[in-house]
Formats: structure tokens, sequence, C-alpha cells
């Protein structure tokens, strides 16, 4: 059994203040046996141009073994754009998850993170050690610096969110991925607003902690596509190598959107490694 959990959570879609003012949405969803002891929850956090319903294949199946909190990271999804006065970093987005399990009664989750939403699983764990119960990641390294995601925000405000994502689909997903899938993921990305996912892309594409995965001490899993465009392949087994407790699983050939094009698989490996911690 996972550790029991001091929290009981109500499935919900709901929204709380941050510190500094800003409203963020968030879900709960849990479909265990109601006569079971919970453990810690998963505290899930998407990618960048991401929001809640992207979980949609995932959350049935980790939902029914582990209570799921998704957050809607600021900006995106049902979250309030911040305006000019609040400056964005990842540290923010860090306490935004922290204000988040405090608000809930939370004091320790598993942490799920895909793609952007791992560098926040990421740095929490390195940070608050004591809020991360394990962590998973996908697709998910140690920044952006030095990848092809800097030429992005110009890319963006040249041609559009929605256009840029149609004409990189072939770095997200493999040529058997169904049309409609993309389709539908293009018209999701697209729905957020370009200045704030700018902002967004710039900020990751100047940052690098690899010094820091060291100090990452719980249970790890990296989950990482085999062909992976964005950055390099190489920097994943450097991640297993350099974080103490990791396991890494290589999706082979698959490209970088390894959570929407293989949802299913990716949430099976969720639940294997959560199960693992028993």
């Amino acid at each position: 059994m996972l550790q029991q959990s001091s929290a009981m959570l109500t499935p919900t879609m709901d929204a709380f203040n941050a510190s500094d003012g800003v409203r963020l949405a968030f879900r709960i969803d849990d479909f265990t046996d109601p006569w079971r002891h919970q453990g810690d929850p998963v505290l899930m956090l998407h990618a960048a141009m991401g929001r809640y319903r992207r979980w949609y294949a995932w959350i049935p199946i980790v939902a029914r073994q582990v209570p799921t909190i998704s957050l809607e990271l600021r900006g995106h999804g049902s979250s309030e754009i911040p305006d000019e006065s609040k400056p964005f970093s990842l540290e923010r987005l860090v306490q935004d998850a922290r204000e988040l399990m405090d608000h809930l009664g939370v004091p320790r989750a598993h942490v799920a993170g895909l793609s952007a939403g791992g560098y926040v699983g990421q740095r929490l764990a390195i940070e608050s050690p004591e809020r991360v119960a394990s962590l998973a990641l996908f697709a998910s390294t140690p920044g952006l610096r030095g990848t092809q995601a800097a030429d992005w925000p110009a890319r963006i405000a040249k041609v559009g969110i929605e256009n840029f994502v149609r004409a990189t689909a072939a770095d997200r997903f493999g040529a058997d991925v169904s049309p409609d899938l993309v389709n539908w993921f293009c018209r999701q990305v697209g729905a957020n607003d370009p200045a704030w996912i700018g902002k967004f892309v710039t900020h990751m594409a100047s940052r690098d902690w690899t010094d820091d995965l060291p100090r990452i001490f719980c249970p790890t899993l990296i989950v990482a596509p085999g062909h992976e465009p964005i950055g390099e392949n190489s920097t994943y087994d450097m991640m297993a190598r350099q974080t103490p407790r990791a396991e890494l699983v290589v999706f082979e050939g698959m490209p970088h959107n390894i959570g929407d094009a293989a949802p299913e698989r990716c949430a099976a490996e969720l639940v294997r490694f959560l199960m693992s911690q028993a």
C-alpha cells in the first residue's frame, strides 16, 4: 500500500488564489475503491501550452489506483494569465505547486510531469524534497537551454501558435499517429495566449539545472522518447546517471509528445512505478 495521506480529496474542478493573487485552476479525480486506504495523491503537471483536458486518457487509468490532482499552470487552460506586474519564472511555477498542495492540505505527493511540467516537478523535488514522495518525468529534461526551443517564440509571433505547432507536428508525433489527434492537439494548443507562451518558452530556454540533478533523492522514473528531435536523446541517459534513484524507460522510435501519442502506455508506466513504491 502507498503511504496513507492525511488529506481527504473530493473530485471537483476548482480554483484558488496563489499568494500573488493569480487565480489558478485545478482538478481532482479519484476513482479508487472507497474502502481502500489512499496513499499520497499524484500531482499532475502538464506540458507547456497544455491544460487539464490533455490528461483525458491518463486520468481514468491513474486515478483508478491513486487520487490525482491536476494543476493548470498559470497562463494555461482556465488559470489566469498574470499581468505584466507579476514576473514569470520557473520558481514561481514551483511555488504555485506548493501553494496548491497547502491549499488542499496535502503535505506530500507523488509528482508526475510532462515535458515542461516535469521542469516544475524536478525543481520542486530539488527545493522541497519533503513534499515529493516520488517523481515521474515524461519527455522532460533539466531545462531547454541549448535546444531548438529558443527559436520558437519568434516563430510563434510570426505565424501564431496553431500554425506553428502544425508546422512542427513531425517533431511531436510519429508518422502513424491519427490525423484527428494532431488536429485536436493543434486546436487545443492554439487556444493559448501567444504572448504568454512566448514568455514561458523564452524563460525555459534559458534554464539548465543539470548540476542539481544529484539533489533529487526521491525515487524517480524517467520516460524518454527514443527519437527526441527537440533536444538530445543522450540527455535522458545523463539524467539517469546523475539522479541517484532513477529508473530510465525508453519508448523506442517515438518523438517528443509521448504523453499525447501514447497516453495509455504512459499512464500504465506511471501506475507501475507508483505501485512499486509500496
